[in-house]
């Protein structure tokens, strides 16, 4: 049984006894035998949150088996012992449960882990194997302090792994798509290196593993990630060689096989931007630009001939931008203006008013998120920067990189390549 929530609470640890409920040792095991009694005089499942066990057990390891044995007298359906503090190590967990069945060989038995020594999720799994029937947790791990035993580990560790099964209801395939829902509603960032879930979970970048996976995906990947609703991804760096882009070519629907001299001429190109500050871990709108710029497969859409940017304060104290553009478009020269909120976003307008009259699908494209990073802090206010931008036109979403000393010109950089990408997919359909 997975437990997703958590049940009512007792204490058996005795220093929690005296110091917090300030009750005598006696008068808490009659709170525990009442509680639990009277919730199931109502017809009610009773899980039984043995709160500090293990804590307690260390201590005094006979009044903390005596709470257990109180509340399953009583009636609990299921007795969890806590780790609540989250110090207890796996191999001190099996102990104490080893200990635990011995005494009371028939007691259904549950974990609850916290993972403030990094050991949730391993505690856990440990606590199955000893036959602990009833495992809580957390999806990603969220939880008070350093989080709870992460089920987006446990699930597929428990099944794919050790040959659990579980409910109908309870979709490996979907956990992917879970676990990135929940950050999604808690609005935190879905953690990249989460194990099963996580976007770089199934990640390749070394050009020998590319290569290897290429011919057997099991030589670096110890499931499919299709079993946990993930997938592959390879990414392109100054690590990256040509099985890389081979077969990046090949999800952009491209077969580079016979032009290996463009492949070589695109490994070269991405080791120099690479060393320049450019990063396409998440930027790969930018990487299938270049790809099919340098393979001729697309031509520039504008050409910039002249750019001008202006931070102006107004009477009433507030800033505002304005950029000036004159680009090049199908042979006719526009000129256009427009104010943003920042230079930024100036430029942004700027583009696409000047772009729009020729190509109409650039109004679905909206700007999602733009990230700065500053490359050496050393260099203070001239060092370079790397500006991400992610863009969605409603169907898709992509993320495209520029790299400069001047911020304006690495965020140029970026919308022109989101904006090319965006043309070339149009082009495309």
């Amino acid at each position: 049984m997975i437990g997703y929530s958590r049940g009512s609470e007792w204490r058996r640890w005795d220093l929690h006894v005296h110091e917090a409920l300030r009750a005598s040792l006696e008068e808490n095991l009659q709170i525990i035998h009442d509680s639990v009694a009277y919730l199931k005089s109502k017809g009610k499942e009773v899980i039984y949150d043995a709160e500090h066990f293990f804590d307690g057990f260390v201590e005094n390891p006979d009044y903390a088996l005596e709470t257990c044995v109180t509340a399953w007298d009583a009636g609990a359906d299921v007795v969890v012992l806590c780790d609540t503090n989250g110090g207890a190590l796996p191999f001190q967990v099996e102990e104490v449960i080893r200990r635990v069945r011995e005494a009371f060989p028939d007691m259904p038995l549950g974990l609850h882990a916290h993972n403030d020594s990094d050991t949730a999720v391993s505690s856990t799994v440990a606590a199955v194997r000893l036959g602990v029937g009833h495992v809580q947790g957390t999806i990603n791990g969220y939880g008070e302090r350093c989080g709870n035993a992460n089920l987006c580990s446990i699930l597929p560790n428990l099944q794919l792994k050790m040959g659990c099964s579980f409910q109908k209801k309870v979709k490996l395939e979907k956990l992917t798509q879970l676990s990135r829902y929940v950050s999604e509603i808690a609005n935190l960032t879905h953690r990249e290196e989460m194990p099963y879930v996580g976007n770089s979970a199934f990640a390749h970048k070394g050009g020998i593993h590319v290569s290897a996976i290429h011919r057997n995906r099991r030589t670096y990947e110890h499931i499919p990630p299709e079993a946990v609703g993930n997938r592959q991804r390879v990414l392109v760096s100054d690590q990256a060689g040509q099985s890389n882009v081979l077969y990046k070519a090949r999800e952009m629907g491209l077969d580079l096989d016979s032009r290996r001299e463009e492949v070589r001429h695109i490994v070269q190109e991405l080791k120099k931007l690479e060393h320049l500050g450019y990063q396409f871990e998440g930027a790969e709108g930018s990487f299938e630009v270049l790809v099919r710029k340098t393979i001729g497969d697309v031509k520039p859409f504008f050409t910039l001939l002249s750019a001008r940017v202006t931070v102006d304060r107004t009477e009433n104290g507030f800033l505002y931008a304005e950029a000036v553009l004159k680009l090049e478009v199908n042979g006719k020269i526009e000129h256009t203006a427009a104010e943003g909120h920042g230079p930024v976003d100036a430029l942004d307008k700027a583009l696409r008013k000047a772009l729009l009259p020729f190509y109409p699908s650039l109004k679905a494209v909206k700007l999602v998120d733009y990230k700065v990073r500053v490359l050496d802090s050393e260099k203070a206010t001239a060092a370079e920067v790397r500006v991400f931008v992610e863009s969605s036109d409603g169907r898709e979403t992509w993320g495209t990189v520029g790299v400069s000393e001047n911020i304006i010109e690495a965020s140029w950089r970026a919308l022109v390549d989101s904006i090319s990408y965006k043309l070339m997919k149009t082009k495309q359909r």
